[in-house]
């Protein structure tokens, strides 16, 4: 078996997990100890053109300015350099030549809709006296067409390396070698293999690929890399240091990992998670099963066809666009269900009018969402009950804080979480998106539907059917008391998004979705709001009062202290 070049990207891919500030002290130690275990290239980071980005976001390896290259390494005979760069974000006029440079190579980083383009870029570059090779980011996922277009491309460029990049993570062992020949019969390159941790294949394909006779490959020291990280390298110089000894010593590598980058980890997680290990399945990037995960909101089969549709769609890179697209389309809805258990088309509702429209016409509505309000203000929100004697409804977890007339689930995952800590006295209220088969998985009781179309369209009701999913159940709720006939429908727990509360939390009760990045809960604080104006709207176009939010909340047009009402003596009664 021959064994290749080996080169080590911690600093390039590893900045992703700090932004690329490792202090120089350490980017000094780590190239000894790479220079002494025997890898023959150490990618110390990027290089770019700071318009391209913002220079005060990141620390110096983003950058990585040739002063700063040659103070890390001067003096120390050892492992060349590399640098990265990504297509799109440099200028080749901005990397001098060889020959006024300690770095050795530059690799271009580039997506299947840019081939051409930096393929061209890669000429110049090579012009200025500097190994070079095109990383092929995700290339698992070209097309038939497009690979035959690479071949074309790649034959008239002259390239020192062209990379397989396994971007997603999404490449078995048995699919190495024809990536491998594939690349062989295109152009005289040597052929390199980048591997990604999504499925734990990492070190299984490296070893696939020099047994294919790869010429060179990647790691990074423990792994560290964005998402769920590379091949940890000094597993892999431990490996070789059995075949050749006295070519390969893996301690240097040890020393510095339990230095500096034990501690890291802790700091910025990197490695194994259930998002990435699905990103690898389907071969598309992790954020797509990050959005999906992180609000807790779909259960694992409503991930799987999200993911589904995604690698349908066969998207360049992450979209975000893609998901928010697919959710107003109820992508991650079940089957329509109906009472009698027949199911119709996902997004749209096919049942009878609800069981419960009109049940209370003229009444007071007191609908409990769970922001951290509703405990804080339980005691008010107990006599406001006692005072008005609204009908009560409760979505999700309540705890013991209330006893609702209903409690209400349009989310999976809640639903499999809290439906048995539902009050014997609260009727149940589920979403027309369940399955009954799988409702009765996890409860015998009577229940009435929630009987809504699926997605994110504009709020409007007909014959009892609410035209959304208004985007979280408490929302959903005001709607649905209009659909009983209220007259006023006030809320209380209905916090927002916005971080009201010091402790960043969004629930009264302790729930995996509050570290949700803050464009997710900007987002979802804008629906809400965009929702509850529109029930606002039609309850007052249909001569009611509107709605009235009782606790401290972001939604600032809703809000009208609870004690504006506690004080009045003779509170209005339908």
């Amino acid at each position: 078996m021959k064994i290749p070049l080996i080169l080590d990207c911690t600093f390039r891919d590893g900045g992703y997990m700090n932004d690329w500030r490792f202090a120089e002290h350490v980017v000094r130690d780590v190239y000894k100890a790479d220079s002494n275990a025997g890898i023959d290239y150490i990618e110390i980071g990027f290089h770019g053109t700071p318009e391209f980005f913002d220079p005060e976001r990141f620390g110096a390896w983003r950058f990585s300015s040739e002063e700063d290259v040659q103070r890390a390494t001067n003096g120390v005979l050892g492992s060349r350099i590399a640098l990265m760069v990504d297509y799109g974000k440099f200028r080749p006029e901005d990397i001098p030549p060889k020959a006024e440079s300690a770095v050795d190579m530059i690799r271009i980083a580039v997506h299947s809709d840019s081939v051409q383009k930096a393929a061209e870029q890669a000429t110049a570059i090579k012009l200025r006296g500097y190994e070079v090779s095109l990383n092929l980011m995700g290339i698992a996922t070209y097309s038939a067409s497009q690979r035959e277009e690479l071949k074309t491309i790649l034959a008239e460029v002259p390239l020192d390396f062209v990379y397989i990049g396994d971007t997603y993570g999404s490449i078995f062992p048995d699919q190495v070698g024809s990536l491998i020949e594939a690349l062989r019969e295109v152009g005289d390159f040597k052929v390199g293999f980048h591997p990604h941790n999504n499925l734990q294949m990492a070190f299984a394909n490296t070893l696939e690929a020099m047994r294919c006779g790869v010429d060179i490959v990647d790691g990074s020291l423990f792994g560290i890399g964005r998402g769920a990280g590379n091949l940890p390298i000094e597993t892999l110089i431990a490996y070789l240091q059995t075949l050749e000894p006295e070519r390969y010593n893996v301690l240097p590598l040890l020393n510095v990992v339990d230095r500096y980058f034990i501690d890291q980890q802790k700091e910025t997680p990197w490695g194994y998670r259930l998002p990435y290990m699905l990103s690898g399945l389907f071969n598309v990037h992790p954020n797509y099963a990050d959005r999906l995960m992180d609000p807790r909101e779909y259960t694992m089969e409503d991930v799987w066809k999200a993911l589904q549709l995604v690698k349908q769609a066969e998207p360049v890179g992450f979209q975000p666009k893609l998901i928010d697209d697919f959710a107003e389309d109820g992508f991650v809805a079940g089957p329509t269900s109906t009472p009698d258990g027949e199911t119709g088309t996902p997004g749209k509702y096919t049942g009878p009018p609800p069981v419960y429209q009109g049940a209370y016409e003229g009444r007071d509505f007191l609908v409990l969402a769970n922001g951290p309000s509703l405990s804080t203000h339980a005691d008010q929100v107990a006599e406001f009950i006692r005072a008005y004697d609204p009908v009560v409804m409760g979505a999700n977890y309540l705890g013991d804080l209330f006893v609702p007339h209903y409690h209400a689930f349009d989310n999976k995952r809640r639903f499999m979480d809290y439906a048995d800590q539902v009050h014997p006295d609260s009727r149940l209220l589920i979403g027309s998106n369940f399955e009954e088969s799988f409702v009765r998985e996890h409860t015998q009781r009577e229940f009435d539907w929630l009987s809504f179309a699926n997605g994110l369209g504009t709020f409007d009701i007909e014959d009892g059917v609410i035209s959304s999913s208004c985007r979280t159940v408490s929302v959903l709720l005001c709607g649905v008391a209009l659909v009983m006939g209220a007259r006023r429908v006030f809320v209380a727990g209905m916090d927002g998004y916005l971080g009201l509360h010091t402790s960043g939390a969004f629930h009264f009760y302790d729930e995996t979705d509050e570290t949700e990045v803050a464009e997710v809960q900007l987002e979802k604080h804008r629906v809400c709001y965009q929702y509850l104006t529109q029930i606002n709207d039609y309850a007052e176009r249909h001569g009611g009062e509107g709605l009235h939010i009782l606790t401290p909340t972001g939604y600032a047009a809703f809000y009208t202290g609870i004690r504006n009402y506690l004080e009045r003596s003779q509170p209005a009664r339908g």
